[in-house]
């Protein structure tokens, strides 16, 4: 159960992340007008410090660890806080700035590129470590896999202009009063 309970939450996170993606898309499509893609991305953020805080608050007081920092784990814990934050700015912006919302394209390079990121900084701060060879097969699988998932993913159709009709039929209306 000990290795169980850790794969099912990375599961859920893919799960999270990987729907994150389509919802900013989603959220910035329901904007009429209006597209910005930052006004989704305030929101994310206001989400990320509700849920941050709170769970955080939670999650230590159910497990008993205290509410006392050392400087490390404040440092650190900012940065990678930061580097989340980011993340999240820098999706944001990759996601619009083709002028349309390409969560199919955009999610598998930030999804891949995570994965080989990971592994070359662990490679990198893990002191006296053997780095095998399959590691950097892995990295180049996963740059084919990238593009292989992105490419056939499928994709929303451009909109062009509308179609005109050869002949444009109207009704006359009339208006009723009660």
């Amino acid at each position: 159960m000990k290795l169980l309970l850790p794969i099912i939450f990375a599961v859920m996170t893919g799960l999270f992340w990987g729907t994150y993606g389509p919802a900013v898309g989603l959220a910035r499509e329901a904007l009429p007008g209006d597209k910005s893609p930052f006004k989704p991305y305030l929101m994310i953020g206001l989400a990320y410090l509700v849920w941050g805080v709170i769970g955080g608050a939670v999650a230590m007081r159910a497990t008993g660890a205290t509410f006392t920092y050392n400087g490390g784990q404040a440092t650190w814990g900012f940065i990678a806080g930061s580097l989340g934050a980011f993340g999240a700015l820098s999706l944001t912006i990759a996601m619009f700035s083709g002028g349309m919302a390409m969560p199919q394209v955009v999610m598998p390079i930030v999804f891949g590129t995570a994965v080989s990121v990971s592994a070359i900084v662990a490679t990198l701060t893990i002191k006296n470590v053997e780095v095998n060879p399959m590691l950097y097969v892995g990295i180049v699988g996963m740059a084919i896999c990238i593009v292989i998932v992105a490419y056939f993913t499928p994709h929303p159709k451009k909109h062009g202009p509308p179609p005109t009709p050869a002949a444009q039929v109207t009704t006359p209306t009339t208006s009723h009063q009660a």
